[in-house]
């Protein structure tokens, strides 16, 4: 029954193959269509129809909102969380500039180091008020040792672009101006530009965008006060034409996170870094146009020893018609650029055999399959007191699903009283040679009942796994064992689900939540939700990773003495990830592993039930928690921005 499975499985993924080349097509046809659209959309009467079309459009979006929060009511809270959220967004634009005041104090702050910025503009056909917005975002920068570096290709017809470039040279001696013979496309004008460039802190700006006036200073704080040799910030796009308050999205971003930037260039601007770190590599790379920037960002943070993340919105990313903001299908060839570019780094680092395709929710967004050599065996732990039934639909989804093969079951037996669990136990054990049954004498500890059956586990990979689970992806193993066979990686999470098909769990975050111990994000959005920024949708580092389903690497388990028992309970599996951390590892979610979870469905929840008994236990256990890790809950956790509130899971900004 398991190999007709697996070949049904190989079926389908061929289908799969098939199916995309339909989509590719598709994609040529809605070009096509786009463009007659676009024709349409061009005519006078169209234009003459605007009105009566916001009437309807109006119309149809109030009744959408009743049918969906069922009443004037719902509305109402729905409006109130906007009118938070725009708040939040017009502190972030002009409001966020320094008042007078600010700007006097910044101007005159002296620090420890003098360092000059070389800012690298690379032009071409830059338009006038674009091109005035820039050039004045950096003449009006608080701290002033910086030069603009700006090498122009524009075509014979945009001569006005140097004309206004040597107008501001003429008044400002920092700004440096080179007409270029041909253009050279984005990396050949941007290598120009370096060849220009005296400072010791290279800055890349494009020709188009803002900079915030204290950008440079909030910079010069990393560098000086964290030794920061690669920087960046969070950033914002806004409409072309109009103010940088008109923005459309805000991305708040996590600090370094390898993972993360091999699936998404989450980096993107503004990057800064160290001249140095550009002996022996160039800063842009040809064969890269399109995706140069992810390209040299994966380089020169594996280079850098201190990769600064400044938690504030410094650079206004313009969107407007021919830009990458506004549509990356304006210059697709950046999505093969950007495979290329991700395959030259995983190469570098030594890593063989791994695959790289374009999730579902963007194509710049990647999934990544790494190789996994000689199938190591991985020991499935699973504790369990009782639930026959709940045992039964667990392990009955492995065995019938499960494409990875070299598995055992280390069931961990805690005071069942049912005698129809005794007899299930027995037929498992009967009927499969890789699994057995240990016993667990003494009071529920679930740190000391996987530790316990660790000790069984002839593995070289452990995975702790809750008996109120039931897999949904056939690869769920593959999709966790190729991280925890890297050895950077120390604890490796799935995707789970409520049976309703709400998220239970998609990464940890300390300090989230009323505890403000820890707690999960993307909590009870829906399954189709692709996640703030993409989020849900790719692989990346988070602080911790629930237990319910949890794959380390047996000896890294054994290295941190396995489970902290004196969280009997709670928080075992977050105090275990962060350990981890300390001695260096990554810890990573992945959406590629899924499977069900009946939360709390064996033994019950000892936070959403009234049992006093349970809550003092948590308590206790919370308060244990915030007293070891005090430092971390009071600096944020490096994964999740300090922008967004702890009192939400839905990366909610803070007013």
């Amino acid at each position: 029954m398991e190999q007709d499975y697996r070949e049904a499985y190989k079926k389908e993924r061929e289908k799969a193959e098939r199916l995309n080349e339909r989509i590719e097509k598709t994609k040529n046809e809605s070009a096509e269509l786009s463009a007659r659209i676009a024709h349409i959309k061009g005519s006078r009467a169209f234009k003459a129809a605007k009105p009566l079309r916001e009437v309807y459009h109006h119309t149809k979006q109030l009744l959408g909102r009743v049918g969906r929060y069922g009443s004037i009511k719902g509305i109402a809270s729905k409006l109130s969380n906007k009118s938070i959220e725009k708040k939040a967004r017009l502190k972030h634009g002009t409001r966020s500039f320094p008042d007078k005041e600010r700007r006097n104090y910044e101007q005159s702050y002296v620090f420890p180091k003098n360092i000059k910025f070389s800012i690298l503009v690379p032009l071409y056909n830059t338009p006038g008020r674009f091109l005035k917005e820039m050039i004045e975002s950096v003449t009006s920068q608080t701290y002033g040792n910086w030069e603009l570096c700006l090498a122009d290709g524009s075509d014979p017809e945009h001569a006005e672009v140097g004309k206004s470039c040597l107008d501001y040279a003429s008044k400002d001696k920092r700004i440096v101006y080179k007409k270029l013979e041909k253009n050279e496309g984005i990396s050949g004008n941007t290598n120009e530009c370096l060849k220009m460039a005296t400072g010791e802190y290279i800055a890349l700006f494009d020709h188009d965008d803002v900079l915030h006036p204290s950008a440079l200073f909030e910079y010069m704080k990393a560098i000086c006060e964290e030794d920061a040799d690669y920087i960046y910030c969070d950033e914002t796009t806004f409409k072309g034409n109009k103010s940088i308050d008109h923005m459309i999205t805000l991305h708040f971003k996590p600090d370094f996170a390898p993972d993360n930037l091999r699936a998404n260039n989450y980096i993107c601007h503004f990057s800064v870094f160290k001249r140095t770190l550009l002996e022996g590599t160039e800063l842009f790379r040809t064969q890269f146009d399109g995706s140069q920037d992810h390209d040299m960002i994966l380089r020169l943070t594996a280079k850098a020893e201190h990769v600064v993340h400044v938690p504030k919105i410094l650079y206004y990313w313009r969107s407007h018609k021919a830009s990458v903001a506004a549509d990356i299908s304006a210059k697709s060839y950046a999505i093969d650029a950007a495979k290329g570019a991700v395959a030259e780094h995983l190469k570098s680092l030594g890593y063989k055999n791994f695959s790289i395709s374009s999730t579902k929710a963007f194509e710049t967004i990647f999934r990544i399959r790494y190789e996994i050599c000689n199938d190591p065996k991985v020991s499935i732990i699973i504790p369990n007191k009782d639930h026959k039934d709940d045992l039964k639909r667990l392990i009955d989804s492995i065995k019938q699903k499960s494409t990875y093969e070299n598995y055992e079951l280390v069931i961990v037996e805690n005071n069942s009283t049912g005698e129809d669990i005794r007899e299930y136990y027995d037929l498992l054990t009967k009927e499969n040679d890789n699994i057995r049954v240990v016993t667990y004498e003494g009071d529920f500890n679930f740190s000391g009942i996987c530790n316990f059956g660790v000790s069984f586990a002839e593995g070289e990979y452990i995975l702790l796994l809750n008996n109120d689970m039931e897999v949904i992806t056939p690869d769920w193993l593959e999709e966790l064992l190729m991280y925890a066979v890297r050895p950077d990686v120390g604890a490796v999470g799935a995707k789970l689900y409520y049976a309703d098909r709400t998220i239970q769990h998609a990464g940890v975050v300390i300090g989230l939540g009323a505890h403000r111990t820890a707690g999960h994000v993307h909590y009870r959005c829906a399954d189709t939700n692709f996640g703030y920024m993409g989020r849900l949708m790719y692989a990346q580092n988070f602080s911790a990773v629930t237990g319910a389903c949890l794959m380390v690497s047996k000896k890294k388990y054994d290295e941190l003495g396995g489970l902290d028992e004196s969280f009997a309970v709670a928080l075992n599996d977050v105090d275990f990830c962060l350990r981890l951390r300390e001695k260096g590892y990554l810890n990573v979610w992945t959406p590629f592993a899924e499977l069900y979870h009946f939360e709390s469905a064996s033994r019950g929840s000892d936070v959403e039930k009234p049992d006093p008994a349970k809550a003092a236990r948590y308590d206790a256990e919370a308060a244990h928690f915030r007293e070891r890790y005090v430092q971390l809950i009071e600096s944020g956790d490096p994964y999740y921005n300090v922008n967004f509130s702890l009192d939400r899971s839905d990366f909610a900004l803070k007013v």
